[in-house]
């Protein structure tokens, strides 16, 4: 089996018990955090290029930082959501993993973006509400900033962003990505599929 692995506190939980069990699966980590954690506890990780085209994964396995009734994702605090939002894309089961204080009624700001440093200044100026993280860049090398200004509608947000030159990629990961959130809660594990799951 080919599972993909996020980054951030979910990906290292997740990451003793899976090795704990011996599977026979083979990892596409996000981060080198991830791959360097994988490999030191024996689990099998292959970089992304390496894979057969077009690349396809059994499931993807990540946290995120708030999910609406929706499904919709914000994802990056990590300033990963790039690699995280590709690999997810590549899977055929996106499972994420969130505790409850990360269920919301509607996503907010900050939303992570990753920007080309090429035409830095002239980016920030178009994006207006945004701030730069005093943080590394993203595992490529792109420039790791938030999107601060508050919004209803994040499939619009989603969708201004993505047109706006340097931007590489933002934070919001639509609900059809999705197949199934496993949410923990005091009494056990909720188990919720966006109405719009990836099936």
């Amino acid at each position: 089996m080919l599972v993909g692995l996020g980054t951030g506190s979910t990906a290292a939980d997740l990451l003793p018990p899976l090795a704990a069990r011996d599977l026979d699966i083979t990892c596409v980590a996000t981060s080198p955090a991830t791959s360097q954690a994988a490999q030191a506890l024996g689990i099998t990780v292959v970089s992304f290029a390496g894979l057969e085209a077009p690349p396809r994964l059994d499931m993807t396995i990540d946290g995120a930082d708030q999910v609406d009734p929706a499904g919709w994702l914000v994802k990056g605090g990590g300033g990963a959501h790039t690699r995280e939002k590709t690999v997810a894309a590549a899977a055929d089961r996106f499972i994420v993993i969130v505790s409850s204080n990360k269920v919301v009624e509607r996503l907010s700001p900050p939303i992570p973006l990753e920007l080309a440093e090429f035409g830095l200044s002239g980016t920030l100026a178009r994006l207006r509400d945004v701030r730069l993280r005093e943080v590394s860049h993203s595992p490529d090398g792109g420039v790791i900033a938030d999107y601060l200004a508050e919004f209803d509608d994040p499939e619009a947000l989603a969708t201004w962003l993505s047109t706006q030159p340097g931007v590489v990629e933002h934070g919001l990961f639509p609900a059809s990505m999705v197949a199934e959130v496993l949410i923990g809660r005091a009494q056990g594990v909720e188990r919720r599929a966006p109405p719009s799951a990836k099936l």
